[in-house]
Formats: structure tokens, sequence, C-alpha cells
């Protein structure tokens, strides 16, 4: 069903050479859209990711009725949860969740803190001046002193086939091919719990679907999986499509006779909702020669205006892909979670 893996680079941030880190972690993000991040070296710990994967386990077998009120899909198998305010959840949480409120605020804010991280590697990856930004030029407007975002965590639960009379290896998908819509994504994963592919590097001729390995070679004995970090559509387009948003999807797995449930955690990382698109300060976006139509075909390149005559805001980027998606055209259409 896919085609051989992809040797996606593994970083690890407790490097401390931070220029080598970040042009390590600029290099997989032009050439793959895709790193892992190593387990050593970040705020999270096996036990952190391991009680919220049970919070989502107990979520996703509470009542139906319960779910549906709240759930993504018809199969009730993804929620989210967008941004806390000291603590607290803005949106009424299912029961099953209320008495974990603080600790799914502190997982959020744990996701937050690791990607104004990465943000601030791939400044200095990109070699912003410190006079223009710096390290920050990214992170600032990320910051939730920024204002409101986009930001989500979400749940996901794709259960096992039921029915295996009728179920096809080569068709059927647990989630279709597509891409992120913010600036970098974060995925936590089981390590029993394989499936996800990306669309290798190559012209569209030779693009194949590759598995993603959970533990891929010298995290065997890590405390966790890493986290896999992914770029997303608006930070590709900042960029003029320097950095990749690769298009992706969830199979059953081929090694698998039919596989069982996998669980997944994501955090889709967005800017402030104000925050202007202008051009980055890098030289090495300037001399991307990449057409924006290409990897963006309905934000266009940074030099995009917004709908007052500006550059165009993250919120009006958002709006954008999900008005492609979904057919959402109209102001009414975009909720703030």
């Amino acid at each position: 069903m896919g085609g051989s893996q992809l040797q996606i680079p593994l970083v690890d941030l407790s490097h401390p050479n931070r220029a080598q880190v970040g042009e390590h972690l600029l290099g997989a993000a032009v050439d793959y859209g895709f790193v892992y991040i190593k387990s050593s070296g970040i705020d999270f710990t096996a036990d952190t990711i391991d009680d919220l994967f049970g919070v989502s386990r107990d979520f996703f077998l509470s009542p139906k009725e319960e779910k549906a009120a709240c759930a993504i899909g018809t199969e009730n198998t993804a929620f989210n949860l967008g941004e806390f305010s000291s603590g607290s959840a803005q949106q009424s949480l299912p029961k099953s969740l209320i008495p974990h409120e603080a600790e799914l605020s502190q997982f959020s804010t744990l996701c937050h803190n690791l990607c104004l991280r990465l943000l601030k590697l791939l400044a200095i990856g990109l070699r912003i001046e410190s006079d223009a930004g710096g390290e920050n030029w990214f992170s600032s407007r990320h910051e939730s002193s920024a204002g409101p975002s986009g930001s989500i965590l979400r749940l996901l639960y794709y259960p096992a086939i039921a029915d295996h009379s009728t179920f096809d290896l080569q068709t059927d998908v647990r989630a279709g091919a597509h891409s992120d819509y913010g600036s970098l994504t974060l995925l936590f994963q089981r390590p029993s719990q394989p499936g996800l592919e990306i669309l290798g590097p190559g012209n569209d001729i030779d693009k194949t679907w590759s598995p993603v390995e959970v533990l891929p070679p010298g995290t065997e004995n890590d405390a966790f999986p890493p986290i896999l970090v992914n770029i997303g559509d608006l930070l590709s387009y900042w960029t003029n499509g320097l950095l990749k948003s690769t298009v992706h999807r969830v199979v059953f797995p081929a090694n698998s006779k039919v596989s069982g449930d996998r669980y997944s955690v994501a955090y889709f990382c967005h800017p402030a909702n104000k925050t202007e698109l202008v051009p980055v300060p890098s030289e090495l976006v300037d001399k991307t020669e990449a057409a924006a139509a290409s990897h963006d075909p309905v934000a266009g390149s940074a030099s995009s205006k917004g709908t007052n005559g500006n550059a165009m805001t993250a919120e009006e980027h958002l709006r954008n892909r999900l008005a492609a998606t979904y057919g959402w055209g109209k102001q009414d259409d975009f909720t703030q979670d």
C-alpha cells in the first residue's frame, strides 16, 4: 500500500549548539516537512504523556450520547480543545474530561512552549538578523500575550475494524490525505500503533506514500516515542514554500492482519489571529524560487493581501483554508474555539 520508509531526521534539542540544531531542523523542514524530536531535552515526561492517553481513552470509551454533543465526526473519533485561559477551558467540556481540566491545560501549555522553542530554532536556521527580530521573529507572533489564535489540542481515536468482511487494505484508510493548516503540528503516538504515511518527495509522477515509524532507529530505548513534528500550510506560505507542508494520511498498517485501535494526540500551533503574514526577513526565503501557488493555491505567497489591503492575517489564512476544504465562505462560518 505504501512505499519504502523515509529517513526522516531525528533532532535532539538537548544538543548544546543551537545554531547546529537550527540548521538540522531547517533542513528537515525544507526536505521533508517532517522531523522527529527526541524525548531527551524537552519538558515532557513519559508519565505526562501516558496520563493524557489514559484521559483520551476514557473519553472515547464514555457513553455515545456524552460524546455526540462535542466530538468531531459521526463516529465521535476526535475532540478539539481550544486555548485555555488561566488553566480553564474556554469551552464546555464533556463529563469525563471535567476532572482533568488542569491536566489538559498543562499539556496544552507544554505543547505550546515546545512549538515556541522550535520556531526560535527555525528562525536561527533561517539566519534572521537580530535587528530584524532574530530568533524571536516567529515565536513573538505565537506568544499567548499576542492574542487569541487558532491553536488546538486534539484527541484522536481510530477504532479497530468491526466488520472484516468488507475491509480492503488497499482502499480503506483511517484519515484521508491532507495537510495541516497552521504553523507546526506536534503528534504524539503509541509504540505499537503505527499507521501514518506521508507523500514522499519527488515530482507528481514519482511521489509515493511512505510509512512513518513510531520508533525510528535510535529511539527504541527512549523514555517515550519521539514527538513527530510537521510544517503546516501557514508556515509554508509564510516562507514562500521553502518549508514544506507535506500531505499525509493515516492507514491500517499493512503488516498487521486487521489493525487494532489507534490513539494519538495532536497539537496544532497557529500564530495570534491578528498576526500579519508579512515576508520573513531571511535571505534564504528571499531566494526561494518556488511559486507560492504551487504549495498554497488558496493563499498565494506572503506578499498576498488580506481583505483590508494589508498583508493577510493568520485568521484570514485559516479561514481561506477552511473555505477551500469545507466550503466555509462566510464570516459566520469561522469560529474561534
